[in-house]
């Protein structure tokens, strides 16, 4: 499949997974790829009903997980094993933990990152401030403490009807 991205093409060979619901038996293996990934495992394991695994074979090679709360969710702990980047796995998580999202009803999703402003506006996520976030997603570990308060905060309406 070729790709065209900032004005230059590029061949990219995507990898085959199954993206499925996580299992309590996936949580070592999301920490431990969340930690080698440099991102925050901090209440992780609370939320793993609503996480999910990219598998090719039986490896787990990514992760991406949401936060329920009644006014929103929190997409969180998108990450994807070095062997398998830029193969279209983040991608692929990101539409999928929407779409989880999306089938409870959660009006809006919001996220906090501090290296990938870049990446997330592909999916319809938009810049906005903490203020506008709504209080029950602000009570997250996210909000509170694991990621520094200098993190980009994004938003995405999940029905057509949401405006900002």
């Amino acid at each position: 499949m070729l790709f065209v991205g900032r004005g230059r093409r590029r061949r990219v060979e995507l990898m085959t997974v199954h993206i499925t619901r996580a299992t309590e038996a996936d949580g070592p293996s999301i920490v431990q790829l969340l930690r080698n990934s440099g991102l925050p495992t901090d209440g992780l394991i609370d939320h793993l009903k609503t996480a999910l695994v990219a598998r090719a074979d039986a490896d787990v090679v990514g992760c991406a997980a949401i936060e329920l709360y009644a006014d929103g969710a929190l997409l969180r702990s998108v990450a994807v094993a070095p062997a398998a980047r830029g193969r279209g796995v983040g991608g692929q998580l990101t539409e999928a933990a929407i779409a989880l999202a999306r089938s409870f009803g959660v009006p809006n999703e919001y996220l906090l990152t501090t290296t990938a402003e870049s990446y997330f506006p592909k999916f319809g996520f938009v810049s906005t401030t903490r203020d506008r976030v709504p209080t029950g997603v602000q009570q997250s570990v996210e909000f509170r403490s694991a990621c520094p308060a200098s993190a980009i905060v994004m938003w995405k309406a999940l029905n057509e009807s949401e405006e900002r």
